[in-house]
């Protein structure tokens, strides 16, 4: 057996983890439930994310390798289905652990599993085995941000309330104004050798409500005014660009004050250039804050030389699906047909499509889908990479670009963070030459920091959110020719959020 525990940072000091009785409970458990200890896992991590995927224990399968299957079909099936000689990971959430609950737990998780008739703690799935960046939470994700004001009505909060002290690193008036002069700095000196274009581009890429857009031109107009006369902004051209019209609509109507100087395009994050062309070579700013951690992400793992990708499939337990077939009228067996219908419509056309169910009202269906996003939860497997180079990271990047990182780091979960490096890849060749990418986010910088700590996913209000993988996004970077830097950001002590910066390398 196996045993690794992530949080090493609270085992130590006045309130250190007291892992005993949690490991005592666990080998009591193990003793009973048919498991091969010699090929057992046990991981702890505590889980930051009060939302998450996890149930406090969870059971992963290892599937075989090439290499291992001829061995493991030769082994004899153990009466419950193989589970005995199967190589598995017991995950605990250390934050929610309990020891005296724990054999229990085990029990329940094992049960679940194999989905049991019987076992009181059956699954009701709602997709197939398949990646993690092909989950139906992202569907669920980009569902939260189309339909959001749709959300904050039924909440009565606003999705910046879910973040850490209420508000986005984003919108801090000091961190602009150091941006705004780090770009007049350039300009000035392109202006003096005559070089300096008419049209001034800046872009922002996922724009939220607009607020650091407001913030950002604010600030702008008023350092241009005093230093120009307001020169530099009347040659600028300010581009907010997001995938959903609503929020582009709610992001226009927080700028109006700018409109002269400001255009919105509906886009795909992870492919600027589809609809940004045009912009080749121009943008000296691009600017993106906590989207990356919003894009979706496979993870990869390597065990003992071998490496892997986690496989998952969403579900909800069944005990929790009646509760909500019960609280809204739908047979449990169709409410995989409904979730992706929800999926699909999206609330105010569901609510029409299923008037008999929801009366019409987009706010009942929001109450659905609330339900459904609180109760909804990830099984996960390991299922083998036999080659890096049949792997595709993003479109033209192979795995192959991973192989030094998880080849020095050893065994070790990552992100690889497929969303994000396509995103940045592909909005590098919008930047002018003198251009700077300069991203806010929750950045992975040390392959270590995967060791010590739990990084995803999780669940900020109706959406999704993982750690980004810097060390994969730097080498990305650095095979285009640009330079890739990561600082922790200046302007609010105590914050988890990096600045990630990219510029051609001199």
């Amino acid at each position: 057996m196996q045993i690794l525990i992530r949080p090493t940072d609270r085992l130590r000091g006045p309130k250190a983890l007291d892992l005993g009785p949690v490991l005592s409970a666990l080998l009591a458990a193990a003793k009973d439930a048919p498991l091969d200890l010699a090929q057992l896992r046990v991981v702890g991590d505590w889980v930051q994310y009060r939302q998450n995927f996890r149930e406090p224990v969870d059971v992963r399968a290892i599937c075989p390798t090439a290499m291992a299957a001829a061995r493991v079909q030769r082994t004899a099936a153990a009466a419950d289905g193989g589970t005995a000689n199967a190589a598995l990971e017991i995950a605990l959430d250390l934050r929610r652990a309990n020891a005296a609950e724990l054999p229990r737990q085990l029990r329940q998780a094992l049960a679940a599993g194999r989905n049991e008739p019987g076992s009181g703690n059956c699954r009701l799935y709602l997709e197939a085995w398949g990646p993690e960046s092909e989950s139906c939470i992202w569907a669920f994700n980009a569902l939260y941000w189309s339909a959001l004001g749709l959300w904050e009505q039924a909440t009565g909060s606003e999705y910046e309330r879910a973040l850490p002290k209420g508000e986005s690193d984003a919108r801090n008036v000091a961190g602009a104004r150091e941006l705004i002069l780090d770009l007049f700095r350039v300009w000035d000196e392109l202006s003096a050798q005559h070089a300096l274009p008419e049209d001034l581009y800046v872009l922002e890429l996922g724009v939220g409500n607009g607020n650091q857009a407001r913030v950002w031109l604010d600030e702008f107009l008023r350092l241009d005014r005093e230093r120009n006369g307001g020169a530099y902004y009347r040659r600028l051209h300010y581009l907010m660009g997001d995938y959903s019209p609503h929020v582009l609509e709610r992001a226009r109507v927080n700028v109006s004050g700018h409109a002269e100087r400001v255009s919105s395009l509906v886009l795909d994050a992870r492919a600027p250039t589809q609809t940004l062309r045009f912009l080749s070579y121009k943008a000296f700013l691009i600017y993106i804050s906590n989207v990356y951690d919003n894009l979706p992400t496979d993870e990869i793992v390597r065990l003992g030389g071998h490496l892997f990708r986690v496989e998952v499939r969403a579900y909800i337990a069944m005990a929790t699906a009646e509760q909500i077939t019960s609280q809204f009228g739908v047979p449990a067996s169709e409410l995989p047909d409904l979730v992706g219908r929800l999926l699909h419509l999206g609330p105010a056309l569901l609510a029409e499509a299923a008037a008999e169910r929801f009366h019409g009202d987009p706010l009942a269906v929001v109450a659905f889908w609330r339900a459904l996003w609180e109760a909804l939860r990830l099984e996960e497997r390991y299922a083998p990479i036999e080659g890096l180079d049949t792997y595709a990271v993003a479109p033209e990047i192979s795995g192959e670009l991973l192989r030094p990182i998880v080849e020095a780091n050893g065994d070790v979960r990552m992100h690889v963070s497929n969303g994000a490096a396509a995103s940045f890849a592909d909005s590098m060749p919008l930047l002018h030459p003198f251009g700077v990418l300069h991203c806010h986010d929750l950045f992975v910088t040390e392959i270590e920091q995967y060791r010590t700590g739990f990084r995803g996913p999780g669940k900020y209000d109706g959406s999704v959110v993982n750690w980004v993988n810097g060390p994969l996004l730097a080498a990305i970077g650095r095979r285009r020719g640009f330079d890739v830097q990561f600082h922790p950001f200046a302007h609010r002590a105590g914050s988890n959020v990096m600045t990630m910066t990219a510029r051609v390398r001199e």
